[in-house]
């Protein structure tokens, strides 16, 4: 089937879905249990992804201005993408590539397969535009998703890697290196994941010690291919920027690619301790992180210079949210609590914007 759509039609057509989506999709969406009404949707786009034409058509409803970013060594179509955490398990990756993303960042994977925190494990904080989840690591293991990534790839594909919850720290190292080698060929990037909040103990291997033996130790690995990949660390927008200082010094002296910042936060800043789930506990995502993640995109590129990539994430929803993170010295960016809130129409109206 093929689609014919001029270029003010299409803008005419993210004019219509994009309210459409907050009007009357979302509403119903907030109805149910944030991890459920997730797993509905990706259900429902696997099945409309098979009638033929419709990923066609949109891509044509969500294409984008093609603003290539050259960094890596890829060339990213565009500098929006899919943060960790959305398709943790691969499964809907080229589907998700439709709503025009410019890369997909999958995991965060572990070794094992791993149920994760109990639930209900995610809350949406709507009048702060927020999340709060304390998911741990839910997925089915590393070999499952190299399975499901066999096929034929549409988009840049980043490998989020990370520790199983019953792997002690000292052993950390054999988790991320599993994964590594598991995923290498299937995979464009690695990130990796010692930021998050909800595995016990995971945020102390971004302390010096353990941190510069086991990006070394990753990097020694990379170095052992014949063709090594981009490697990037996550961090915590938690740190101190003496910490973060120590950290840039870390990833440079490994000899990592660059830094994605940042993940969730554990403070509740920029909520409403009245709010029904502000007590809850996990990480916050969404619009109040925005200016910490902007403030340390700023100071590591100030520190490391101009070299290092630097991926910018945290309460993006608009392209001025973008354009911010940019221009304190983010090569790309990502979305994920702002694709909840704002719907499939995201990156095209960034990209215009950018």
């Amino acid at each position: 089937m093929l689609f014919v759509i001029s270029g003010n039609f299409r803008i005419l057509l993210n004019a219509i879905f994009g309210p459409m989506y907050k009007l009357l999709i979302r509403p119903i969406f907030f109805l149910f249990d944030p991890e459920d009404i997730h797993h509905f949707v990706f259900n429902l786009l696997k099945i409309i992804c098979r009638i033929p034409g419709v990923t066609s058509f949109f891509r044509i409803i969500w294409k984008t201005k093609n603003k290539e970013v050259h960094k890596m060594g890829l060339v990213f179509p565009n500098a929006v993408g899919l943060a960790a955490g959305f398709d943790k398990d691969a499964k809907l990756y080229n589907e998700l590539a439709s709503f025009g993303f410019g890369f997909i960042e999958i995991g965060t994977l572990t070794p094992k397969p791993q149920p994760g925190n109990d639930k209900p494990r995610m809350f949406r904080i709507p009048s702060s535009n927020a999340l709060i989840n304390r998911m741990g690591f839910n997925n089915d293991g590393v070999a499952a998703a190299v399975k499901r990534l066999q096929g034929k790839h549409q988009v840049i594909i980043g490998g989020n890697i990370g520790k199983n919850k019953i792997t002690a720290n000292e052993n950390a190292i054999d988790d991320y290196l599993i994964c590594f080698n598991e995923l290498f060929n299937h995979v464009d990037y690695f990130v990796i994941n010692v930021s998050s909040p909800n595995t016990p103990g995971l945020r102390a291997l971004q302390e010096k010690e353990p941190l510069l033996a086991l990006l070394n130790a990753v990097q020694h690995e990379n170095l052992k291919k014949s063709k090594p990949k981009p490697v990037l660390l996550k961090i915590a927008p938690d740190l101190t920027f003496e910490q973060i200082e120590e950290v840039i010094d870390i990833v440079k002296s490994s000899g990592l690619t660059g830094i994605v910042a940042t993940n969730t936060t554990i403070s509740r800043e920029g909520i409403a301790q009245s709010e029904k789930f502000a007590a809850q506990a996990g990480g916050l995502s969404g619009q109040p992180v925005k200016g910490m993640s902007t403030d340390i995109i700023r100071f590591i590129r100030k520190k490391a210079g101009a070299d290092m990539v630097l991926i910018g994430v945290g309460g993006i929803f608009t392209a001025a949210d973008a354009r911010e993170k940019l221009e304190a010295g983010a090569d790309l960016v990502q979305v994920y609590t702002g694709f909840i809130y704002e719907g499939p129409s995201i990156v095209s109206k960034i990209c215009r914007g950018i």
